[in-house]
């Protein structure tokens, strides 16, 4: 199973929908959508920022 990490070069603002987006298959568009929606999902990107770490392009 892949780890979890964001790509910065690849996503908008910090990667972390891009990185969502790897590691489950989906979109990273709709793990946008999830995190702008939701009433939490701000604060969740967030933690997600400052924890994940960096991935390497392939």
């Amino acid at each position: 199973m892949q780890r979890l990490v964001r790509y910065p070069e690849k996503g908008y603002v910090a990667g972390v929908c891009h990185g969502m987006g790897e590691h489950t298959g989906l979109d990273p568009i709709l793990w946008r959508a999830i995190a702008l929606c939701s009433g939490g999902g701000f604060f969740v990107y967030l933690a997600l920022w400052i924890f994940l770490k960096k991935g390497h392009d392939q």
